[in-house]
């Protein structure tokens, strides 16, 4: 069953190579140390979401039983998104659960994640402060999202306001991600997220 689904994957792994998507630069698809099941997936920001500019890292294992059984997925970019958990990268999206289907694809999985960073699905989330943003004060989400996007992929989008307050918690003794968590859960409110380290 390995074998087969190595094989699997290297014909995937042309088709990806050859196509417009990965000529475009919208998608990467690479083998981590000559080892078919441990790939790395990339994607770009989608333009006129908060995420265009930016480029995200993916980790893909891939199990012996594929294509019968999907590939687990996780950013190991940092991204602040309804349905991808701030703290870990794991993702809640359907197709990569009980949705899947034998005839999808590791294209099929990018192209996918790819479209949830231009339509969040917040009725289903991995992380219920971040969709609880996204619903309830859309313009924080978005200057959040984007400063995220700027910091951790290389996004367009600076916030001199939010590295100001991420330094004056670093000066109480947080790390910069612990700090920019913690401020961007408190709606970059610097006196309630200092509440929170000292209540």
């Amino acid at each position: 069953m390995a074998n087969m689904s190595i094989l699997r994957i290297k014909r995937e792994l042309k088709e990806v190579m050859r196509g417009d998507d990965f000529v475009q630069g919208m998608i990467k698809l690479e083998v981590i140390n000559d080892n078919w099941t441990n790939l790395r997936g990339e994607i770009k920001g989608p333009r006129d979401t908060p995420y265009e500019g930016g480029r995200f890292a993916l980790e893909i294992k891939v199990p012996d039983t594929y294509p019968f059984s999907p590939p687990t997925v996780r950013f190991t970019t940092r991204i602040w998104h309804p349905n991808i958990s701030a703290a870990s990268g794991v993702i809640c999206r359907d197709i990569l659960k009980d949705n899947w289907a034998a005839a999808m694809t590791l294209r099929t999985v990018l192209l996918s994640l790819q479209a949830l960073l231009s339509a969040a699905q917040p009725d289903d989330p991995q992380d219920v402060c971040i969709a609880y943003q996204f619903k309830a004060k859309p313009d924080v989400f978005q200057v959040t999202a984007k400063h995220w996007t700027n910091v951790y992929a290389g996004g367009p989008h600076v916030f001199p306001d939010c590295d100001t307050k991420v330094l004056c918690l670093m000066e109480l003794g947080l790390d910069e991600h612990e700090a920019r968590i913690l401020l961007s859960r408190e709606n970059w409110n610097l006196d309630g997220a200092t509440e929170r380290i000292f209540p």
